[in-house]
This record gives C-alpha cells, sequence and structure tokens, in this order.
C-alpha cells in the first residue's frame, strides 16, 4: 500500500493551460473534427540569435489563414521581457530592452501561444527554427513540445521550382517574386503576415 502511495505522489501534474492544449489533440476529438477545414497559423519569432540553445525569444507574431484569406483580426503579438540583450541584435529587429511595448515574461507569452494556436497547423518560413524556440520555452517550464503540424513556406517554394533541399530562399527573396510589399519586415508580426501572404500565393500558383 505504501509503494502505491509512493507512486501516485510521484506522479507529476500538469498545468491546466498544458493539459487544455495536450487535449486538442485528443483521438477522438480528431475523428469528430477531421472533415471540417483546418485552421492555419503563420507565425514568427524574433530572437537574439540564431542559436536555439543559448538564444531566447523577444517577439512573437502569429495570424490565422482561414481557407484562402488572411484574417487580420485573428492575430497574436507579443513582446518578452529581456534577461538577455544582445545590442548589436537591435539594428535588426528595432526591439529595445526598455521600449514602450508591454512586455511580459517568456512562460506567459508560450501560454498566451498555446491558447491562440489550439491545434492549428503552424504556418513559417525556416518554421523548424521558430519551433524549436518555443519548444525550448517550453522545456524551460518543465513540459513536452509543440504537438502540431507544421508547413515550411521555403520548402514549398522549394518543391514548386523543383529546387534541391539545400537552395534555400529568404523572405525577402519570395517578396520580390511574389511582389509583396516588405511592411514591418524583421518584426515578428510582419513577417508572420508576409509568411502567410507567401503560403496562399504559393498555394494559389500550384492549383493553376
Amino acid at each position: 500500500m505504501a509503494l502505491f502511495n509512493w507512486f501516485k505522489k510521484d506522479k507529476k501534474i500538469y498545468p491546466e493551460f498544458w493539459q487544455s492544449y495536450l487535449s486538442c489533440f485528443d483521438s477522438k476529438l480528431k475523428e469528430n473534427t477531421e472533415n471540417t477545414e483546418k485552421r492555419l497559423v503563420a507565425f514568427d519569432t524574433e530572437t537574439t540569435g540564431l542559436d536555439f540553445r543559448t538564444d531566447v525569444i523577444l517577439s512573437i507574431g502569429a495570424v490565422g489563414i482561414d481557407e484562402n484569406t488572411i484574417r487580420v483580426k485573428d492575430y497574436l503579438e507579443l513582446f518578452l521581457l529581456q534577461d538577455v540583450f544582445k545590442r548589436e541584435t537591435v539594428p535588426i529587429h528595432g526591439i529595445l530592452k526598455e521600449g514602450k511595448e508591454e512586455k511580459i515574461t517568456e512562460s506567459e507569452a508560450v501560454i498566451q501561444f498555446l491558447e491562440f494556436i489550439s491545434d492549428a497547423v503552424l504556418v513559417g518560413h525556416h518554421v523548424s527554427f521558430d519551433i524549436k524556440m518555443i519548444n525550448e520555452g517550453l522545456k524551460r517550464m518543465g513540459l513536452g513540445k509543440l504537438k502540431n503540424r507544421s508547413i515550411d513556406t521555403d520548402v514549398m517554394y522549394q518543391k514548386f521550382k523543383g529546387l534541391q533541399e539545400d537552395q534555400h530562399s529568404g523572405l525577402d527573396e519570395l517578396c520580390g517574386i511574389f511582389k509583396i510589399q516588405k511592411s514591418d519586415r524583421h518584426t515578428a508580426i510582419g513577417d508572420a503576415y508576409i509568411t502567410a501572404l507567401i503560403y496562399l500565393r504559393l498555394k494559389n500558383t500550384w492549383k493553376r
């Protein structure tokens, strides 16, 4: 009996927001919604650098995509408190340690991000990096990894043009190709919106 109680006490209890997120991927729930149009969310992170093991997130931007429309009112923009500050990266993303934006903790940002995306398919340019950055935040909270499926617009373009896997294209290049204005470039919400536009251009061009 004592051994049973020890195992019972040792069982980890996860926070409600994480349980709620995981429940979105419940097999029975998925069966009930398999015929509905899947929500997509284009997202981007601005970070202190490109090493997901040592760098941290400065900002998260996300916008919903419904069929062939960007839902501009369905968006999320978050700025994080900067425990790690790299002055040399400010000219790229423009985010100051003490700026006018309201900033929240990394854990608060991750919680809001999970609530926003739910079980949506994530769309990003070089999306694996952004997913790794979110996963590192989850890891610091003692939680698992994102469960969402993802689409990489760089990979979409590679397949569309018949390029090799090592022939990568940047957002600026694709903006030029698809004649997309680079407004708010190098902001998380701006790059998320640009990525959503590129995704729709690629998707609709493929259909022709």
